[in-house]
């Protein structure tokens, strides 16, 4: 999966000329969306301006009372505002007090922490969190895995093994271990053990006094050898000789606190079980008719979903000695992420600007359409149910397991991805950062969420 500048279109296929055409689109498309956002918002506030005073909105400037505006008010009274013109405040109030009151949901406190910035040269297709350390791991199109401290920001790792561009990357759930897919068709595991004496220096560092700085000046070396990035080029097991095109995703099946197997996801239309010891390949999974786009395995059981360019998901259970496969087709466009949560539910989202939750023992249908307004990337969920939602008009919104709508993340020109959200992570009982985000402005975001 090579660079991707703020589109979907993907690379290696048949037609350039089809491929740049769609790119074009796509970013007038979301220029568009970015242009319709903002001028949804003006109106929103005028709107609410108009209600609050009880004053028309063709009111003369100098007869306008002041009044403080509330965006997410304005959202929810937009719809009456424009049936019903100049009609009093206090009339379109009444009118919409019961649309209003099925918007009420959790209040949530969100504040942009950290970003973790200046290694990767292009954009960042994965993040992912560690379950038991401070850390968090990016996978780039700059062919770059890299692991970084939550408390300082600081790139700690970088791993260069990879021909490609990096896919995905993941955190083994006990040991210093992370596995990544690539687009020169492999799976690497390598060693993600890190400097923690110079993360600690570092910290220190960041709440040191004016006379520590000062001595810290004296020693120019030793302020360079804290500073400096571990770099690792070679793997510890490598997976190859199995798929024929780029590995988008790949996963630890954690049926065990030691994993024994892993699943990668391709663009060949496979996904591939493989053994971590002998890195054979144990079974082939087929039966999508299109490119897949990612894959996750549940936390528990030998359960796995993968998702595909050709609108649906496929779950293989591989709690028996014979496979079974369910295949879901909620969605009329590319599913580009399937998770399971760890109440046994599974959440899909996709191009098609839905996000769907489903019941794992009764998937006849889904429980909750969730719809947006742009194209859905590589979600997450809390343990508390709280979905995180990165889009391709740079927004990040979060939503619980019934699809109520909890919040959307602030953006401004200082603040937030300036290009497509790919992926979120939450860390869950982290004390600075609790939630991850990263984008193709080459940026990774930690934000706080309080709930």
């Amino acid at each position: 999966m090579e660079k991707k500048k703020g589109s979907k279109a993907l690379p290696d296929l048949p037609s350039d000329n089809q491929i740049r055409i769609k790119r074009l689109l796509q970013d007038l498309e979301r220029e568009f969306d970015i242009l319709l956002n903002e001028n949804s918002l003006l109106q929103e506030q005028l709107n609410r301006f108009t209600s609050e005073s009880g004053t028309p909105a063709n009111t003369k400037e100098n007869e306008r009372p002041s009044a403080d505006f509330e965006i997410s008010e304005g959202k929810k009274l937009k719809s009456k505002l424009t049936a019903s013109g100049t009609k009093a405040g206090y009339k379109i109030r009444a009118q919409t007090s019961r649309i209003v009151s099925s918007f009420k949901t959790q209040s949530i406190v969100s504040s942009l922490v950290r970003d973790f910035t200046g290694t990767h040269s292009d954009g960042v297709w994965e993040v992912s969190a560690s379950l038991n350390q401070p850390l968090i791991a990016t996978a780039s199109a700059d062919h770059l895995a890299c692991i970084w401290s939550i408390d300082t920001g600081r790139c700690l790792l970088k791993y260069e093994g990879h021909g490609g561009s990096v896919n995905s990357i993941r955190f083994h759930p006990s040991k210093d271990l992370l596995l990544t897919a690539s687009g020169d068709t492999t799976a690497h595991i390598f060693l993600g053990a890190v400097n923690w004496e110079s993360a600690a220096a570092s910290s220190r560092r960041g709440h040191s006094s004016e006379e520590e700085l000062e001595d810290d000046s004296e020693e120019p070396h030793a302020v360079e050898e804290r500073e400096r990035i571990e770099t690792l080029r070679t793997p510890l097991q490598e997976f190859s000789n199995g798929h024929s095109s780029v590995v988008v995703a790949a996963d630890w099946i954690a049926s065990t606190e030691s994993p024994t197997q892993i699943i990668t996801a391709s663009w060949d239309r496979s996904a591939i079980l493989w053994d971590i010891e002998t890195k054979a390949s144990i079974q082939t999974l087929t039966g999508h008719d299109n490119e897949l786009t990612h894959c996750s395995a549940h936390q528990s059981h030998r359960l796995v979903v993968t998702s595909s360019r050709d609108s649906t998901f496929r779950l293989w259970d591989f709690r028996s000695e014979i496979p079974a496969v369910s295949v879901f087709q909620g969605h009329s466009e590319s599913v580009t992420s399937t998770i399971f949560t760890k109440d046994d539910k599974v959440i899909s989202g996709s191009d098609d600007k839905s996000v769907k939750i489903w019941e794992l023992r009764n998937m006849r249908a889904p429980l909750t359409t969730i719809r947006t307004d742009s194209p859905v990337n590589r979600l997450a969920v809390s343990l508390s149910g709280v979905i995180a939602i990165p889009h391709d008009n740079r927004s990040i919104r979060l939503f619980d397991l019934n699809g109520q709508r909890i919040a959307r993340l602030q953006r401004t020109s200082r603040m937030g991805h300036r290009r497509m959200v790919s992926s979120m992570a939450w860390k869950e009982n982290s004390p600075t950062c609790n939630l991850f985000s990263s984008g193709f402005d080459k940026k990774v975001f930690g934000w706080h969420i309080s709930i």
